[in-house]
C-alpha cells in the first residue's frame, strides 16, 4: 500500500491549510484550507480534512511539529506532517 506525505501547515497565507504529497511534480496537489487562523485545526478536524480529500492516517502514523523560523521578530511559521494513505487502498 503506497504511502503518502500530508502536511498541515499556516506558513503561506496565514490561514490552516492541510495537503497531500501524491508525487513530487504536481502543482494540484489534493488540499483543504480550515479558513482561519486560529485555533490550530484539531485531530478530529484533521481527520476530517483527510477523509474529505480521499485519504486516512497510515497505521501507527501521528503528527510531527516543525516551526520554520524566520527572524526573531517575525511570527513563526508552523508544519505538521504525517503518513497517510488512500483510503480506498488505491495506490
Amino acid at each position: 500500500m503506497k504511502v503518502y506525505g500530508a502536511r498541515l501547515s499556516n506558513s503561506f497565507s496565514g490561514v490552516w491549510e492541510l495537503y497531500v504529497v501524491t508525487d513530487e511534480m504536481s502543482l494540484h496537489w489534493p488540499e483543504h484550507s480550515f479558513g482561519r487562523t486560529d485555533p490550530i485545526p484539531t485531530l478530529q478536524e484533521r481527520a476530517d480534512a483527510l477523509a474529505k480529500l480521499g485519504y486516512v492516517l497510515a497505521d501507527d502514523a501521528g503528527w510531527q511539529w516543525q516551526e520554520c523560523p524566520t527572524g526573531v521578530t517575525r511570527r513563526v511559521p508552523l508544519l505538521a506532517s504525517a503518513n497517510v494513505r488512500r483510503k480506498d487502498g488505491a495506490a
